[in-house]
């Protein structure tokens, strides 16, 4: 009877034995099988990290609401970051030195632009209108002409000064000259960007674009040019800037420091996406001023949008409710009741009673909200308006010389 006992404590005794020493061989393999996943990790991290540090390429192509701006952070050397920002400048050999002198700042344009602007911008002004035009004056056509005479039919004491070196030409004078007979107040007026830009951050960016220092980019550098004149002209004089292609539909005299939101979140309602075919500014007003500012220190010239539309909403996000900042961010149906995608639809006569009902459906809401008709020019160019069509309708209703306007 001992010796079962006996037997049975030793094979108890053996099994636990095994079972430890199969837990502590489990335990071994866990414990490299572990090590190996972190020495992987630590090895692909590092070359990740190697890689990221060698190579850095970031385009933002859609709107960061809650992003910093660059001019609210300390870039500099020294300055208690543990990294450093450089900047390799590539500039290519184009006619952007061309493009400058279009913009002025030479043979005494400033003398010229300061007194001929300073003149005309009267008090007497019911609205102070501003466009910029930095194509030849013989592409400022029906289209861009329709354009002017919308501003006229809604502000007949309003005043409208086109920034522009072509059309302050024999050629853009007779463009012009069928307002002037009628008693309008338009003139074209060549720019001086150094005058407009002076003593504010804009003016060491134009600089180091003129002198090779700053890459202009493969946008076209007058349109960025044009994203920045129109911001420096209103922080300077004030008043509504209007792209050539915005049709105006009521008076903008009860307006002041707004610009529109062309897109919304749909849950919220909040705007996710501004455009600057529209601004309406006091002069010196500093969300101009970080504006420009934002410009000049985040400039990107091979990024579409991210000096212009992009910009505006980045630094409206930023400065949005801060005590000084006063504007009004206004609702798509203001400026942009239409987008790029449907703005076909108001040049074509609806085939269906469906599609009828919608443009009839969006006429009176832009008669009832609306202050003023986005074309998008780019996409609706190619568009004849036909008759009996929506564009048909606000052509005729919105203009003064009110001659036929067709794919120009």
């Amino acid at each position: 009877m001992d010796s079962e006992i006996a037997k049975k404590i030793t094979a108890m005794l053996d099994h636990r034995r095994l079972n430890r020493s199969g837990s502590s061989l489990f335990t071994a393999f866990a414990a490299s099988v572990i090590a190996l996943i972190v020495f992987t990790v630590v090895i692909v991290s590092n070359l990740s990290v190697r890689q990221i540090t060698e190579v850095v390429k970031i385009e933002i192509k859609t709107v960061v609401p809650y992003l910093p701006l660059r001019s609210e952070k300390e870039l500099s050397v020294g300055n208690g970051n543990n990294y450093t920002i450089k900047q390799i400048t590539t500039v290519k050999e184009n006619n952007d030195l061309e493009v400058l002198e279009v913009f002025g700042g030479k043979g005494g344009v400033s003398e010229k632009f300061q007194q001929r602007a300073t003149e005309f911008l009267r008090d007497d002004c019911e609205v102070s209108f501003m466009m910029t035009w930095i194509s030849p004056a013989e592409m400022f056509g029906k289209r861009e002409v329709l354009s002017v005479e919308s501003v006229f039919k809604s502000h007949p004491r309003g005043c409208l000064i086109i920034l522009s070196a072509t059309m302050d030409s024999p050629r853009g004078f007779s463009v012009l000259r069928p307002f002037l007979d009628r008693g309008y107040r338009v003139t074209a007026v060549t720019p001086d960007l150094p005058f407009l830009l002076k003593d504010t951050a804009g003016e060491s960016w134009l600089e180091e674009i003129r002198t090779g220092e700053r890459d202009p980019g493969k946008i076209s550098l007058a349109q960025n040019l044009s994203n920045l004149m129109r911001l420096a002209y209103l922080f300077k004089f004030g008043g509504v800037y209007l792209d050539t292609d915005m049709i105006v539909l009521k008076s903008f005299k009860n307006l002041r420091n707004v610009i529109g939101a062309q897109t919304l979140e749909p849950v919220t309602r909040n705007w996710t996406r501004l455009n600057n075919a529209v601004l309406v500014f006091d002069k010196n007003h500093p969300l101009l001023r970080k504006c420009i500012e934002e410009f000049a220190l985040t400039f990107n010239g091979n990024v579409w949008g991210h000096n212009g539309p992009y910009l505006v909403s980045r630094v409206a996000r930023a400065v949005e409710g801060t005590v000084g900042y006063n504007f009004t961010v206004m609702t798509p149906p203001a400026f942009y009741s239409v987008n790029w995608i449907e703005i076909g639809k108001l040049f074509k006569v609806p085939r269906t009673e469906k599609d009828k009902k919608r443009v009839e459906v969006k006429v009176l809401e832009m008669q009832r909200r609306s202050y003023g008709l986005h074309l998008w020019n780019k996409f609706s160019s190619k568009f004849e308006i036909e008759k009996g069509s929506a564009m048909d309708k606000i052509v005729s209703d919105h203009c003064v010389i009110c001659e036929k306007i067709s794919v120009s």
